[in-house]
């Protein structure tokens, strides 16, 4: 391409072709649906020699990553992509390539777990990874996810950062569609994107060490100094999309206000079910309802602050999580906003639900009817710990 254009092209294949044009060293990946489309272009992309790249096929996704962080180590650009069950094989991995500080960029097409088996789309494989010290941010849409599979490695390159990223965007629902996308051109990605420059790498010429055992002495610092790294990474995060949305007049943050001004119910979640949340918004406020809806971009670091804000004056809170905490206080996402808010003067009543589970569908209709549910039960003054929505008796 030589100038920006807006062309029809299915999600999954808009964030291989970010991956070319961020000229991507090292590819190693396991084919997992609903996944499979975004390495299977970038195989074709290579086999035609559009990208100078290694593609390394492996026998899991366990093995996928472990090339990753060799190839990182290296001083590569790397990506892979996964999903789902894919996701949870890679987890012991990925706890190494966080604490190891290498920069990996990962799309999720996110997807139940099993059992039973199911191919279609919630968050439950995204929060199964949320302690793994990577930075993760969650897409609405095509465009978001073709501009964040760009400013993943800007940010994940950065020598203040040299942190792993996980890029989540729904399955099916989003990795399957074909939208109408604006394209950068290679060159501006070029300017945009520096040259990967890590600060140590793997040099048989200049050996060293990484990753050796950490005895008790040292092994609570280690674990202190990486989790101040990924709080330190959000200023990079911030300044990244800041610059990004200058330059290309799309502009994204950590946490996102939709009709929120004077709203006294907010509703807060994440991902592509968004769209189908400002609708309700959208019908609720033509009808003369104080109603928004806080869009939760980034999960890690999580914004604390940013919610203490977006959230403290509201009466209530409704946050839907598309993930059930088996055992625990129900939604993840419920449960870490309820922490963010407990220390506040004044804390607004937190209404959790939890719904599409396994791809099941919720309209607009329902999120409208969830919002005027919430405002019952708060006033009730006995607010359970979840709702599961859409449950067949």
């Amino acid at each position: 391409m030589t100038e920006p254009r807006r062309i029809g092209m299915e999600v999954s294949i808009a964030i291989s072709e970010a991956v070319r044009q961020c000229d991507a060293d090292v590819i190693s990946a396991y084919p997992i649906t609903p996944q499979t489309h975004v390495v299977e272009h970038l195989a074709g992309l290579v086999a035609q020699g559009h990208l100078d790249c290694e593609f390394i096929p492996v026998e899991s996704e366990h093995s996928a990553l472990s090339a990753c962080i060799g190839s990182s180590a290296v001083g590569a650009r790397t990506f892979t992509a996964t999903a789902s069950q894919g996701l949870a094989l890679m987890v012991e991995i990925m706890y190494i390539a966080s604490a190891m500080r290498m920069p990996i960029v990962m799309a999720v097409a996110n997807r139940a777990l099993s059992a039973p088996i199911n191919i279609w789309c919630d968050h439950s494989d995204a929060m199964l990874a949320r302690d793994t010290g990577w930075i993760q941010y969650f897409v609405e849409n095509g465009q978001e996810a073709y501009d964040m599979t760009l400013c993943s490695f800007r940010i994940a390159e950065d020598n203040r950062v040299m942190l792993p990223i996980t890029l989540n965007f729904d399955g099916f629902t989003v990795s399957h569609v074909v939208e109408s996308l604006v394209m950068l051109t290679d060159e501006q990605v070029r300017e945009f994107l520096p040259p990967f420059a890590p600060l140590y790498r793997l040099d048989p010429k200049n050996p060293v060490s990484m990753g050796p055992v950490g005895i008790p002495e040292i092994y609570t610092e280690a674990r202190k100094a990486h989790d101040e790294a990924i709080l330190a990474s959000r200023a990079v995060i911030d300044e990244v999309w800041a610059e990004f949305g200058k330059r290309f007049g799309r502009h994204y943050q950590a946490v996102e206000h939709y009709r929120t001004e004077g709203a006294q119910t907010l509703l807060v979640g994440m991902g592509g079910l968004t769209e189908s949340m400002r609708g309700a918004v959208d019908s609720l406020r033509d009808k003369g309802k104080k109603v928004g809806l806080i869009r939760l971009r980034l999960f890690r670091p999580f914004p604390h602050e940013d919610l203490r804000k977006a959230l403290g004056d509201a009466g209530t809170v409704i946050v839907f999580d598309r993930c059930l905490s088996t055992g625990g206080p129900g939604g993840p996402v419920a449960s870490e906003i309820r922490g963010a808010l407990y220390n506040l003067p004044k804390r607004p009543a937190i209404v959790s639900f939890i719904g599409a589970l396994g791809g099941r569908d919720v309209r607009t209709s329902q999120f409208a009817e969830l919002i005027e549910r919430s405002e019952a039960i708060a006033a009730s003054g006995s607010i359970p710990d979840y709702e599961m929505v859409g449950v067949r008796e």
